[in-house]
């Protein structure tokens, strides 16, 4: 017998021994062992519990924790033992139930073997002289109960003659062990199923059934295990039933009579413990279930796996842009574009760059099918990356570079954070529309960057006023203007010719459906009523959904296409390729609700706008403490005119006076576009200078 397993069994055996001689009965003595063993070990499962409630306690933190540094393993690592240490939370405890479960089970199973030394004290030399006089191995695991066998049916006596075995001795061993039953509700524990089958099979389906009870009640109720994932839960199930089935078939019964009862007796174990020390008391289930949300919403930032040859290769393609990232060192700017729609937004700046310096570009995109690589083709110095939103995360965290230039408000708010490795990066904001900043977006939306370049003096003051109100260190703000109305306007020129042409030839006019993607827009309430009122002989209609409503509600989108697929190409257009801005320059009018695009639109065109008054896009309800109207509020009336929804029935008759009406629109529209944005025609020389000046200035000694 192994030394190290005999200080294991020795107490054990002397426990089993007495539960024998008080209960009479194998059986039963097995069952009483595993009940003292359970009451015996009862303040470590109390200890346990609590460490367990521990954890749950913490486990908001940790997904938080998780969230906010998702993709940086060091930094999760570093939060999570801190975090452990302060709640004096002990992670190696969970393993405690296991260690104490699997010693327990050694040491039963050890007794079962060698009843003989352990029930009867039986000297090792003595019952391998019994072993030697049968002809059983004494290196086989069930040599003892051989020898138990044999003496209950005589081949082995009080008068046999056991070589290196006293008279008395074998007579005192014979008639204990003879007395000694194995039988218990009609099984012998000595048997193994695997040898007997029979009414033996039952065990092995027993020890399973047992488990799988367990496990079960544990995934409903145990306080750990019930927080954790379905692969988890039933991973785990699966496992322990396979186990036992599969131990059941080999072991000897009695060895499955005790795991069948330890498992039922920590069942009841567990609910007293729940009752004893309720959970509920101690845990914020609701903060657990936000954290989970929240973590849940990042891992899910990427579609599911496609098993298509696209998906494999943009995987490595991102792969090996990533590593292609770092590689670089000195990258002086880096431009972040969620799509392809963005890169119109950056367009005027880089050219700008690349003509005033000898500057590279980096240019990273979540869009594998980004138009920056056919861009990157022509201009060697713009190096892109596809880097997709999850492997993104660790990437901002890690990145070194003098400037960041990107259109996400929420920066360093959510998912993707400020570098941790380069704390002076600059980064910038560029605006995505004409708007106002402190309506349309979160509250702080803008707080994580260090410079703004501002599309008009409505965006400095609002700036100023937030930086005032909240006490915030004040930002670069640069006058920058809006280089896609520059390039809308003049797209727009020449639209007005064409469509001066078109007119003459009696063609229908076109109006432009452009809602946001907020609560309640129009593609959400009312584009079914819009439809049907205009869609016909008058008008060629198209649908030009928000991209981010796309990218959130992409099954909604799709479902309104297929409603309407009959009408498609028959005066219906849904417009999803947002890289273009044709339809803007061209159309007659603009329906939207509180979209950006519709200053783009009139400014660009010099026709008015008609606004359904949807539920406003508000992200931040404290934006009066600024005491600034915003612009999409204030410009409404003057680019054109507004319908509440109960007014929907009226938009026919509204459309064709607006259209009517255009020449009256066109010079009120020109003339607040000249004094609502900076540098007209040349703002993307504006961007870049600042770029290149602040370069210089961060190389200054």
């Amino acid at each position: 017998m192994n030394k190290a397993l005999s200080y294991i069994c020795v107490p054990f055996g002397y426990l089993m021994r007495g539960c024998w001689r008080l209960a009479g009965n194998y059986g039963l003595a097995i069952l009483l062992f595993t009940l003292v063993t359970k009451i015996v070990l009862l303040p470590v499962s109390v200890w346990i519990q609590k460490n367990s409630i521990r954890m749950v306690q913490i486990q908001p933190d940790v997904n938080f924790l998780k969230a906010a540094h998702y993709g940086d393993a060091d930094a999760i690592a570093e939060g999570q033992a801190k975090l452990f240490k302060e709640k004096k939370y002990r992670p190696a405890l969970s393993l405690i139930p296991l260690v104490v479960q699997i010693v327990l089970l050694m040491g039963v199973v050890e007794i079962i073997y060698h009843p003989l030394g352990y029930l009867f004290g039986v000297p090792e030399a003595v019952s391998r002289a019994l072993a030697d006089f049968i002809g059983a191995d004494p290196s086989s695991s069930s040599y003892q109960l051989r020898i138990v066998e044999a003496i209950r049916e005589g081949t082995v006596t009080a008068s046999s003659p056991v070589a290196g075995v006293s008279a008395e001795t074998l007579s005192s061993v014979v008639e204990r062990v003879g007395a000694f039953r194995l039988d218990f509700l009609g099984f012998r524990l000595s048997e193994i199923p695997t040898e007997v089958w029979g009414i033996y099979t039952l065990v092995p389906v027993l020890a399973a059934l047992s488990s799988f009870v367990l496990c079960h009640t544990q995934n409903l109720a145990n306080v750990i295990q019930h927080e954790q994932g379905a692969w988890s839960k039933y991973g785990l199930m699966a496992l322990s039933v396979g186990l036992s089935l599969y131990l059941g078939c080999f072991v000897p019964s009695g060895i499955a009579l005790y795991w069948v009862a330890s498992n039922l007796l920590s069942v009841a174990q567990m609910y007293l413990l729940n009752a004893a020390i309720n959970p509920k008391k101690y845990v914020d289930y609701e903060a657990l279930e936000r954290s989970r949300r929240e973590l849940a919403a990042i891992e899910a930032l990427e579609a599911p796996p496609k098993k298509d040859a696209d998906y494999r290769r943009n995987k490595q393609r991102e792969r090996q842009d990533y590593k292609k990232f770092f590689k670089v060192v000195n990258k002086h700017v880096v431009f972040y574009s969620e799509k392809s729609g963005f890169y119109k937004y950056f367009e005027d700046i880089i050219a700008e760059l690349l003509r005033r310096s000898n500057l590279t570009v980096h240019y990273i995109t979540n869009d594998p099918d980004d138009i920056i690589f056919s861009v990157a083709e022509r201009e060697p110095r713009i190096r892109p990356y596809y880097i997709g939103l999850k492997k993104l995360i660790p990437l901002m965290m890690l990145a070194e570079t003098d400037i960041m230039v990107m259109t996400t408000p929420d920066f360093d708010k959510f998912y993707l954070k400020r570098s941790r490795i380069k704390k002076d990066v600059e980064y910038i904001y560029i605006p995505h529309d004409m708007m106002s900043v402190h309506m349309g977006f979160r509250e702080g939306a803008l707080d994580a960057f260090n410079t703004i370049f501002c599309t008009g003096e409505h965006v400095v003051r609002e700036v100023r006023a937030t930086e005032r109100v909240y006490g915030l260190p004040e930002k670069t703000l640069v006058p920058f203007g809006y280089p896609l109305a520059d390039r809308l306007v003049a797209a727009g020129k020449a639209a007005r010719e064409a469509h001066g042409a078109a007119l003459r030839r009696n063609a229908r006019r076109q109006i432009l459906i452009a809602p946001s993607w907020q609560e309640d827009n129009l593609l959400d309430s009312c584009v079914d009523s819009l439809i049907e009122q205009l869609w016909g002989e008058d008008y060629r209609l198209i649908v030009r959904p928000h991209p981010e409503y796309v990218k959130r509600y992409g099954a909604r989108m799709q479902a309104l296409v297929e409603k309407y697929r009959d009408r498609i190409g028959d005066g219906l257009t849904f417009e999803l390729d947002f890289s273009a801005n044709d339809s803007i320059a061209t159309s007659d009018l603009i329906i939207t609700d509180w979209s950006g695009i519709a200053p783009e639109f009139c400014f660009a065109t010099g026709r008015p706008a008609l606004f359904i008054n949807t539920k406003i896009k508000c992200l931040n309800p404290n934006w009066k403490n600024l005491g600034l109207t915003p612009v999409e509020i204030s410009l409404r009336e003057e680019l054109g005119r507004s319908l509440d929804p109960c007014e929907l029935g009226r938009t026919a008759e509204v459309v064709r006076e607006l259209i009517e009406e255009t020449d009256r629109y066109r010079e009120r529209i020109d003339q607040r576009f000249a004094s609502f944005i900076f540098n007209h025609g040349h703002a993307g020389e504006a961007g870049a200078k600042y770029i290149l000046q602040s370069l210089v200035e961060k190389r200054k000694p």
